[in-house]
């Protein structure tokens, strides 16, 4: 089970950090993902890290402005978001990969989500 927090409402230019623990599974055997969904648009990839956290992957749009971590002593893995822009406004799902030896940026690849967190960047 995975369990995202930590969206909110900010204003354009802030920053907000999101986290996302898990339980029930050995979290350091998962490459970690986030993914967002905006209204009426597909569920995209964001940002990933690989089991150890030594490796990690973004999307253009948010390279340089969000950065991926992960604690496995924690079981969490967060997403802090600056320079927030109104076209960053989407639900945010983190989720978890047990296969795949690289990050994915395929969402069928995941094989366990968390239930989305809001963010809400007003212009």
């Amino acid at each position: 089970q995975l369990q995202a927090s930590g969206g909110g409402l900010v204003q354009t230019g802030g920053s907000l950090r999101l986290s996302c623990v898990g339980s029930g599974l050995s979290f350091g055997k998962y490459n970690m993902g986030w993914f967002r969904q905006a209204p009426g648009k597909e569920r995209e990839f964001v940002a990933g890290v690989r089991r150890s956290g030594a490796n990690t992957s973004y999307r253009d749009s948010v390279r340089g402005r969000f950065t991926i971590s992960r604690d496995n002593a924690k079981n969490t893995v967060y997403l802090q978001m600056n320079s927030l822009k109104p076209e960053d406004t989407a639900v945010y799902y983190c989720a978890a990969d047990r296969r795949s030896v690289s990050i994915s940026l395929r969402e069928y690849d995941y094989n366990y989500w968390g239930q989305g967190t809001q963010v809400t960047v007003s212009s």
